[in-house]
């Protein structure tokens, strides 16, 4: 029997979940303030890039799609990231703005859900980041037709160096590129446990405010 052609097996890849019990109890009323105790306790864990994150988006008909951004801000209105507004997230944003934000803290056992609604941000707080990133990302911002199809790398790396020229020192501000803010209707916190009998807490917006109730794993 062929065997050459079969996938590898996962079975060496189960991994057996222990952390502290995640009580309601202990969770702070607001889940912002939440998110803020865990992402400082993710970074004192020294996790690789702990403000990566997964965004998924849908388009007008509906067809998922997920990438890795990173988190560029947040606070009491949401969640903030920036791309091309011609990307394929970008387009998916502007037909359909909702999105959900996964961000997979495996190392501490851990991980946030978001979901929500999104908006884009005002031209100043863009322009205002914009003028904060390193000159190399400003020109790449510029160079890249995010999403879409090019010949080769040489033609990335060409028109880089034209832009580059052109601006040798400020770029402007592209009129396609900008941030986006997640507005969350639900968060979730995991929390892995023995016997896969995790624990899941999800704050939930109602109207007289943020609700808190355990989901089973």
């Amino acid at each position: 029997m062929d065997t050459s052609s079969r996938p590898p097996s996962l079975a060496g890849l189960r991994r057996t979940y222990e952390g502290q019990p995640l009580l309601e109890s202990g969770m702070a009323a607001d889940p912002i303030t939440q998110f803020t105790v865990w992402f400082e306790e993710a970074l004192a864990a020294g996790l690789p890039e702990p403000n990566a994150m997964v965004l998924a988006t849908a388009s007008a008909q509906g067809l998922p799609s997920a990438r890795t951004v990173l988190l560029k801000g947040y606070d009491e209105r949401g969640f903030v990231f920036y791309t091309n507004y011609a990307s394929r997230k970008g387009r998916d944003l502007a037909a359909n703005p909702y999105a959900s934000l996964l961000f997979p803290w495996h190392p501490i056992r851990r991980q946030v859900r978001v979901e929500g609604s999104v908006e884009t941000l005002a031209r100043e707080e863009s322009a205002d980041y914009y003028h904060s990133r390193p000159y190399g990302s400003r020109i790449g911002a510029w160079a890249s037709r995010q999403s879409e199809v090019v010949s080769s790398r040489e033609e990335l790396d060409s028109r880089y160096e034209e832009l580059a020229a052109r601006w040798p020192e400020e770029p402007p501000v592209p009129d396609f590129w900008g941030g986006f803010r997640v507005v969350p209707s639900e968060l979730e916190f995991w929390q892995g446990q023995l016997d896969r009998m995790h624990d899941r807490l999800r704050y939930r917006r109602a109207d007289s405010g943020w609700i808190l109730e355990r989901l089973a794993p």
